[in-house]
C-alpha cells in the first residue's frame, strides 16, 4: 500500500502543481551510452543501510518507484528518481570513494508554474523547518529536502524522509498557486 501511496502522491503533487525533474527524461526511451553508467553494488540481502545510494535504489523499488545514479563525483553521488507520472533527484554528499557510507541525502525538484518574489521564497523558508526553496538563476523556483543519514537508520526511517520530502512538495505547490494567500494563512 505504501508504494501506490507514494506514487499517487508524488504524481498528483507533480500534475497539480506543474513539477518538473532536474534531469528529467522524455517519454520515450533514450538510446543506451556505449560507456556503462556507475554501478550501485546491490545491498546484501536483507541488509540496509541508508548511506548506500543502492539501498534508497532497492526500497524505491520496493514503493513503485525508480532510482538509477547517473554521476558521481569524489564525494557525491547523483539519481534521479521516477515514479509513475513523476520524476526528482535525489544527491547523497559526503561519500566515501566507493560512493557509499555517505553523510547526508538531498531530494529535489522544480516547478515550471507559477513564480514568487524573492521576499516571499524567503517568507516561505521562515516558515518550514523541513523544505527549502529558491529560485535558480532561470527564475525557476525549486523546492529541496534534506537529512542527515547514519548507518543506524531504518528503511522505515528512510520511508519517513520520504513522507516529508512528499509533504514538501504538497506545500510547496499549494505556496506556488498563491504565495501571498499562502503565506498570509502561515502561522
Amino acid at each position: 500500500m505504501r508504494s501506490f501511496a507514494l506514487a499517487v502522491g508524488l504524481a498528483a503533487a507533480a500534475a497539480a502543481f506543474g513539477f518538473a525533474a532536474e534531469a528529467a527524461t522524455p517519454a520515450k526511451p533514450a538510446p543506451r551510452p556505449a560507456a556503462a553508467k556507475p554501478a550501485a553494488a546491490k545491498p546484501a540481502a536483507g541488509a540496509f543501510d541508508a548511506r548506500d545510494p543502492a539501498s534508497l535504489i532497492d526500497l524505491l523499488s520496493t514503493m513503485g518507484a525508480k532510482g538509477e545514479i547517473v554521476r558521481t563525483n569524489e564525494s557525491d553521488v547523483f539519481m534521479k528518481v521516477s515514479t509513475p507520472g513523476f520524476a526528482f533527484t535525489a544527491q547523497y554528499v559526503d561519500c566515501d570513494a566507493k560512493g557509499r557510507a555517505c553523510g547526508g541525502v538531498a531530494f529535489s525538484t522544480f516547478s515550471e508554474q507559477g513564480r514568487s518574489t524573492l521576499a516571499q521564497l524567503n517568507a516561505f523558508n521562515q516558515t518550514s523547518i523541513s523544505c527549502r526553496v529558491f529560485d535558480d538563476q532561470a527564475g525557476k523556483p525549486h523546492v529541496m529536502y534534506s537529512a542527515l543519514v547514519s548507518r543506524t537508520d531504518t528503511r522505515e526511517e528512510m520511508r519517513n524522509h520520504l513522507g516529508v520530502w512528499q509533504g514538501c512538495l504538497s506545500t510547496f505547490g499549494l505556496f506556488l498557486s498563491d504565495p501571498i494567500g499562502y503565506l498570509a494563512s502561515a502561522p
